[in-house]
């Protein structure tokens, strides 16, 4: 059975990325991108779907040992992970070298002290677990071949085939080190050049070491800061700027039930803010790259603007369910493609105007045609900011005038506005500060219950939302506005767990919810992190650094978060690493860095 979520670490080239489990096992693996389907598939069924086990040898029937202790080599994406056994220790070194040719993932045994029996067990199951891949030996390689895919097994340690997998027994004493690499080819295609392991390992660590160097944050949070951008930059698709929402699909958000999506894909929404927290901390190539992204998937076609697209800036991304896949802990179905691609979200206006600004507001190079693109998005607001949608966490039930949707559409045109104030465009300025100000005004009237003294989820509805929290951030009302004080403390008193971390909006368990499905969910940890910045912006400093740090306690021993924290079972929940939380730790790191609010 796959791991804790939160057992897992992540290593990445910046086009794919692997799951590596405490126990040595990578459960996780697609290639040749973040999308493709999975070759090591076990993370969402059993073994039999597919793995790459390294570690110390163990009895039949027995567990896997779990390493005892696990790091990343200083600021890189480098897993070093040991173990302690009776005959010694051992220390392996898993990487994934930024790509210069066929994908590879790279596994380096390395003898510490005593004589330690190893043992590799590789089983290789394409098409996320369901396709035996023909195995065999290729000029003194081995090769794993169905359709059309190939991946290319090297080591010097001596293989041999049981059961369908692929094993290499050894031992190792102090200074030994043996390699194993993975490499992935298309099977109509030569093979990939013989792997260089530890010139790649040397390349691998001067790659992020020289990236990390460019970081601007030297505040008290840098560590947990420094590993979030580590983790974004992972998750950047390196050829077009595309940047994944997660490198994982269908872990749930309730562990046994149905709430599972595939998030190997780019939300306009999550770049947009992973975007503005790089810009930030002073990497304007990604930005830059980013915004180049946009403008390519967006094209000529702003009228029909999706929420997310393939990491290449793809349309389609049809949802459908892998039914031979048992599940993360028996949670199915097992989805991948993302049918919420064609809805209505018209916050992502916002999101989308308010990145292009504030790249322009920081000094990015200036691109005349994402000056166009923003007004044309305005022209389309003008005629449907009015309209009902499915909002910010996607529901699958009927369509609402969600407030925050709103107040979007107003920061979409706020910062339109500044752009042609600014004299970098040019549009109608009088129309547009009256349209700002007639969204604003419906906000305040239609959004806003004056009895609890609070802003509610949509136009009409009891029901509270922590996407509520981001209206004095965007600058909708200033921090001391009564009703942003009053939205803060309901928040509080109606969303937040019993440990004190807040749920996205109210969910009914067995029955369906404003959100159209079954089922509970964890604490958002961004909707958390959105309050720790809230309460510091009305001065409840001391407050807010509490539940930023508890929040930091929340991260596995790695660094790492998923999308909640499921205060029930005291564990992480959703997919796995999870760029919407780590891009809130990085904004509020530097909220309450700016304000002093730190202890120590």
């Amino acid at each position: 059975m796959a791991g804790r979520i939160e057992d897992y670490a992540l290593i990445g080239d910046m086009q794919t990325a692997a799951l590596v489990c405490r126990d040595g096992t990578v459960d996780w693996l697609c290639l040749p991108r973040f999308d493709s389907h999975a070759i090591f598939a076990g993370l969402l069924g059993t073994g039999e779907h597919g793995f790459w086990r390294l570690g110390p040898a163990y009895a039949p029937g027995a567990e896997p040992p779990t390493s005892a202790r696990r790091t990343y080599r200083g600021d890189s994406l480098i897993l070093e992970s040991e173990w302690d056994t009776p005959r010694g220790t051992v220390r392996v070194i898993d990487f994934m070298p930024p790509r210069d040719g066929a994908p590879q993932l790279i596994r380096i045994v390395e003898g510490v002290s005593g004589r330690v029996p190893m043992r590799s067990e590789l089983r290789m199951r394409f098409s996320y677990g369901r396709v035996v891949p023909w195995v065999h030996k290729q000029e003194g390689r081995t090769v794993a071949v169905a359709g059309p895919d190939s991946v290319w097994f090297d080591t010097e340690a001596e293989t041999y085939g049981k059961a369908l997998t692929t094993y290499a027994d050894f031992t190792v004493a102090p200074g030994d080190r043996v390699a194993f690499t993975i490499s992935w080819e298309p099977s109509h295609k030569e093979p990939p050049a013989l792997p260089e392991p530890e010139q790649s390992l040397v390349a691998t660590e001067d790659f992020w070491r020289d990236w990390v160097e460019h970081c601007t944050y030297h505040g008290p949070y840098r560590e947990a800061v420094v590993r979030s951008l580590i983790t974004l930059k992972a998750l950047t698709y390196a050829p077009t700027g595309g940047i994944v929402a997660a490198p994982t699909t269908s872990l749930p958000e309730d562990v046994g039930g149905v709430r599972n999506w595939d998030y190997r894909y780019t939300w306009l929404r999550d770049a947009a803010i992973t975007l503005s927290s790089l810009l930030r901390t002073g990497y304007r190539e990604e930005a830059r790259a980013w915004r180049e992204w946009l403008l390519r998937a967006v094209a000529g076609d702003p009228e029909n603007l999706q929420i997310m697209y393939g990491i290449a800036g793809e349309r389609e991304l049809g949802e459908a369910e892998l039914d031979w896949l048992p599940g993360y802990e028996n949670s199915t179905p097992v989805r991948v493609g993302n049918g919420a691609a064609h809805q209505l979200q018209l916050d992502v206006y916002g999101e989308v105007t308010e990145a292009l600004h504030l790249g322009h507001m920081t000094g990015l190079a200036r691109n005349d045609y994402a000056s166009v693109l923003q007004l044309k998005l305005i022209r389309y607001l003008e005629d449907h900011w009015n309209e009902p949608d499915e909002g910010i966490w996607e529901v699958r039930g009927p369509r609402r005038h969600f407030v925050h949707s709103k107040v979007m559409a107003w920061v979409a045109v706020d910062r339109t506005i500044k752009l042609i104030e600014s004299g970098d465009a040019d549009g109608p300025l009088e129309r547009w500060k009256q349209l700002r100000d007639d969204i604003h005004r419906d906000v305040c009237e239609k959004g806003y219950d004056k009895e609890r003294n609070t802003f509610t989820q949509s136009y009409g509805s009891p029901e509270l939302d922590a996407s509520l929290l981001l209206i004095p951030q965007m600058g909708f009302l200033p921090p001391d506005d009564k009703r942003v004080i009053g939205t803060i403390e309901a928040i509080q008193r109606e969303l937040s767990t019993s440990d004190g971390f807040i749920l996205r909006y109210p969910t009914d368990g067995k029955d369906e919810g404003v959100d159209g499905l079954p089922g509970d969910e964890g604490a958002f940890l961004a909707c958390s992190f959105w309050m720790a910045d809230d309460l510091a912006m009305i001065g409840r400093v001391d407050e807010a650094r509490k539940l930023f740090e508890k929040l930091l306690s929340l991260r596995n021993d790695l660094g790492l978060l998923a999308e909640e924290w499921d205060p029930r079972l005291q564990r992480q929940v959703g997919n796995f690493p999870q760029a919407f939380s780590h891009v809130p730790l990085i904004d509020t790191a530097l909220r309450l860095t700016a304000s002093g609010a730190y202890g120590g």
